[in-house]
C-alpha cells in the first residue's frame, strides 16, 4: 500500500480524506491545513492523524495529496516532488500556466508520477461512451450551476468550464487554432457566465458555456461525428448514442428511414450503453495508484492539466 496525506481539509479535501482511508490501495498516513480551528475538528471527528506542518507531512509519505485552494497549489506541489514524492493535484493544476510548465519539468527530472484531479474523465456516462468517439467534429458542452458562493475567487471557465475543456482535449486530437469568447460578471467580481468557440485544425468547433448563476443544475455534452451523435449527461450519469447506418434490403416496419435530398437512406439506431454505478473521486486517485505501481503513465498528466489551463486562459483573454 502507498503511504499517503492530504493537503486541506476543506469540503473535497474531507471527501478525499474519507476516500483514501477507505481504500485498499492506500494507507492514509495523515493530512495538513493550516485553519488550525478546522483542522483539529476534522482530526477529532474522524480520527485521522494532523500533522503540524506541510514538510512533516510529506517526509512521512510516497504521495501526497494536494486539496488546498489553487494559489497554493504549485508551492505544495513543488515540495513534494523535489522530496521525491508522487503528487496528485485538484484542478485547476495551478495558478498560472508558468507554474504548471515548471510542475511537468520538475515531475520528469525527478522520476515521479503526477495526476491532475479532472475527475470528469472518470464520470461513468463518459466512460462508457468514450471509445465510440471517434473524430467528433462538432461539440456542444453546457455545464450550468446554481449559484454557490464557494468557488466564486475565480472566473467561472476555471472553476467550470475547465473540466469541459480538458473533456474536449482528449477526445479531439488536433491543436486549437482560433478561440472566440465572452464572459459576464454579474454577482462575482470574475465572469460567472461565460460562452467559447474553440476551433481545431482539423476542422472540429467546440462550443461551451458554462455559468455558475442558473436556476438548476445541468452537464450535458454532445459530439456529433460522421454517421453517428453521442450525447453525455454528466450530471445524470447517462448517455446516448444515435447511429446513421445504410438502410437494410428488408427494414423493420418501425425503423426510423430517413432519406436526404440526393436521395440517399439512412437508418436511424439508439443505442443507451449500460452506465456503470462508481465513485469518479476514488477511481481517479486509485488509478493514480496503478500507474504508481506499475510504472505506466497515469490516465489525467500535468501535460493534460497543464494543456487545459492554457486554453482556459486563452479564453479568459477573450473577455
Amino acid at each position: 500500500m502507498l503511504k499517503v496525506g492530504v493537503l486541506g481539509a476543506g469540503h473535497l479535501g474531507k471527501i478525499h480524506l474519507k476516500l483514501l482511508n477507505q481504500s485498499s490501495k492506500y494507507d492514509l498516513i495523515g493530512f495538513y491545513d493550516p485553519f488550525t480551528e478546522n483542522a483539529q475538528k476534522v482530526a477529532d471527528e474522524f480520527g485521522y492523524k494532523l500533522f503540524s506542518s506541510v514538510t512533516d507531512l510529506i517526509n512521512s509519505v510516497d504521495v501526497i495529496d494536494i486539496v488546498t485552494p489553487t494559489l497554493s497549489h504549485f508551492n505544495c506541489a513543488k515540495e513534494a516532488i523535489l522530496a521525491g514524492k508522487h503528487v496528485f493535484i485538484e484542478k485547476p493544476i495551478t495558478n498560472t500556466l508558468e507554474e504548471a510548465e515548471a510542475l511537468r519539468t520538475l515531475v520528469s527530472k525527478h522520476h515521479v508520477k503526477g495526476q491532475v484531479g479532472h475527475v470528469e474523465r472518470f464520470n461513468p456516462a463518459f466512460t462508457a461512451v468514450e471509445k465510440i468517439i471517434d473524430n467528433p467534429m462538432f461539440i456542444e458542452c453546457h455545464r450550468l450551476a446554481e449559484f454557490n458562493p464557494r468557488g466564486t475567487d475565480v472566473p467561472v471557465v476555471l472553476d467550470l468550464m475547465i473540466h469541459d475543456i480538458d473533456i474536449i482535449l482528449s477526445v479531439v486530437k488536433s491543436k486549437v487554432k482560433n478561440i472566440h469568447a465572452s464572459g459576464v460578471s454579474v454577482i462575482s467580481d470574475t465572469p460567472d457566465i461565460a460562452n467559447a468557440r474553440i476551433e481545431f485544425e482539423n476542422g472540429c468547433v467546440a462550443n461551451l458555456t458554462a455559468s455558475r448563476i442558473s436556476l438548476k443544475n445541468m452537464r450535458k455534452t454532445r459530439f456529433f461525428q460522421k454517421d453517428a451523435y453521442i450525447s453525455v449527461d454528466f450530471f445524470e450519469k447517462k448517455s446516448e448514442i444515435v447511429k446513421m447506418k445504410d438502410v437494410p434490403e428488408n427494414p423493420d416496419e418501425f425503423a426510423m428511414i430517413l432519406q436526404n435530398a440526393e436521395g440517399v437512406k439512412k437508418q436511424i439506431y439508439f443505442e443507451n450503453p449500460t452506465v456503470e454505478s462508481n465513485n469518479a473521486i476514488l477511481d481517479e486517485l486509485e488509478t493514480f495508484a496503478d500507474a504508481i505501481n506499475n510504472d505506466t503513465t497515469p490516465i489525467v498528466t500535468l501535460s493534460h492539466g497543464t494543456d487545459a489551463l492554457r486554453v482556459a486562459y486563452q479564453i479568459i483573454a477573450c473577455f
